[in-house]
């Protein structure tokens, strides 16, 4: 039933336009279309879908909400910080950090930051394949 369905993320802004600027100004990323001032819809050239909508619960989940697998985590970790994105460090078993970018064997390499909502998001270089 679900398995043959797409899956996108939805991404809560207590402000949308200043969500907008962020994904802009900071992602490099334009919204494709936007519903009536309640949301942005994004897709990426990867192929993927993903809206950030208006909502007064943004920031809440504490948790990450959405990924983008990277080639090269490192590479796009600089990139962002060089356009201002502030990276968050996490504990967690078997993690070890070079910079921004933790690396867990088995897992490969991340990076989380906030957006401008306090949402959690992350680059990775993906699953590893099997």
């Amino acid at each position: 039933m679900l398995d043959h369905a797409e899956v996108t993320a939805n991404i809560p802004a207590a402000d949308l336009d200043r969500a907008r600027a962020f994904y802009a100004d900071k992602l490099g990323l334009t919204p494709t279309r936007e519903m009536d001032g309640i949301a942005l819809l994004y897709r990426t050239a990867g192929g993927s879908v993903f809206t950030v909508y208006l909502t007064e619960h943004a920031g809440r989940a504490g948790h990450t909400i959405a990924q983008w697998h990277v080639d090269d985590v490192p590479a796009t970790a600089r990139e962002l910080a060089a356009r201002g994105v502030q990276f968050e460090h996490f504990d967690a078993p078997g993690m070890e950090w070079d910079g921004d970018v933790s690396f867990t064997e088995g897992m490969g390499h991340a990076a989380w930051f906030r957006d401008s909502e306090d949402n959690v998001l992350c680059l990775d270089s993906g699953f590893p394949p099997d």
